[in-house]
């Protein structure tokens, strides 16, 4: 056969497959119907119009709603701003996050530290210095423990420095109840500590009598160390001096006695004294002792003689 003939036959065929490719793919896509889009289940969800830090109460110009899937409408969170307007935040909460009910106090329980003390606890407010704060180092959040320095009631006894609290949550230094975003430290006066009733007594009671010392401590680390604590002659390697009232150990040491308590006067009823009775002595009567030689004779005026 002609070598022209069978290349036009060769193109005739490849356009002809091109053409009905592409009528086939028009008139399947006519033949299909068009799939509707089916309504997305959306709810509203409140979030934060702008960062709230720890403390403040949530205004309406803090808040705004935004539309999410039904399937992604976080647990805790609020349809309606008034479910969450004047109340007090707990927790940071951070630009368009969801507010969730465990960041907010209940509506009522106060302004700044109040809503954040957890309940059965106490925050005591211990006024410090460069040196008692750690060199401004105490921040929110921060764990310290409590040093006490004076001089205890015992008699004669000398000044010593004990571990009185350990483990004390920091709330607020100053005025300030959460950390510098850079990292800086916080010149605080007054340092606001978490505590228990019964060691904001202790607390108070140092503040009062001794001097404290604020001692930073790693958060992680929850373990309670037992220390005997240091008196001022051991920093000088000195034997303690003797103190009136303390006791002698074997070993020729010197421990300090407990003193003891002076007794009080008993006032005591005593009986009269009856004077024994008067007991007239017997009369002698007048007596003549007569000796003649080797023998004595007594004889008794008026009464019988008698010889011996």
């Amino acid at each position: 056969m002609d070598r022209r003939f069978l290349t036009v036959l060769g193109v005739s065929l490849v356009f002809a497959l091109l053409v009905s490719s592409i009528f086939y793919q028009m008139s399947s896509r006519a033949a299909v119907p068009e799939k509707k889009a089916e309504p997305v289940d959306t709810q509203d969800v409140v979030v934060a119009a702008k960062p709230l830090s720890v403390g403040v109460t949530v205004k309406p110009d803090d808040v705004k709603v935004v539309k999410v899937h039904g399937s992604g409408f976080p647990k805790g969170a609020f349809h309606k701003p008034e479910e969450v307007i004047d109340r007090p935040v707990m927790s940071n909460i951070l630009l368009d996050e969801p507010i969730l009910e465990g960041r907010l106090a209940t509506r009522g329980s106060g302004f700044g530290l109040a809503p954040i003390i957890p309940v059965g606890m106490r925050a005591v407010s211990v006024r410090v210095n460069e040196v008692v704060g750690v060199a401004g180092f105490v921040l929110p959040g921060m764990h310290v423990d409590v040093l006490v320095t004076g001089r205890p009631p015992t008699e004669g006894a000398a000044t010593m420095t004990t571990t009185a609290l350990q483990d004390i949550t920091v709330l607020s230094a100053g005025q300030t109840m959460q950390a510098d975003p850079r990292g800086q430290a916080i010149n605080a006066p007054v340092v606001t500590l978490l505590v228990t009733p019964e060691q904001a007594e202790t607390l108070t009671l140092a503040g009062t009598e001794s001097r404290i010392q604020l001692v930073l401590r790693n958060g992680a680390d929850k373990a309670v160390t037992s220390t005997p604590g240091r008196r001022i002659h051991e920093l000088y390697n000195l034997k303690p001096e003797r103190p009136s009232g303390s006791a002698r150990l074997a070993d020729g040491e010197l421990e300090d006695a407990p003193r003891r308590p002076k007794p009080r006067p008993v006032a005591v009823a005593l009986a009269p004294v009856v004077p024994p009775p008067v007991v007239a002595p017997p009369s002698v009567p007048d007596q003549i002792v007569i000796i003649r030689g080797n023998q004595k004779t007594v004889e008794v005026v008026n009464n019988v003689r008698r010889g011996q």
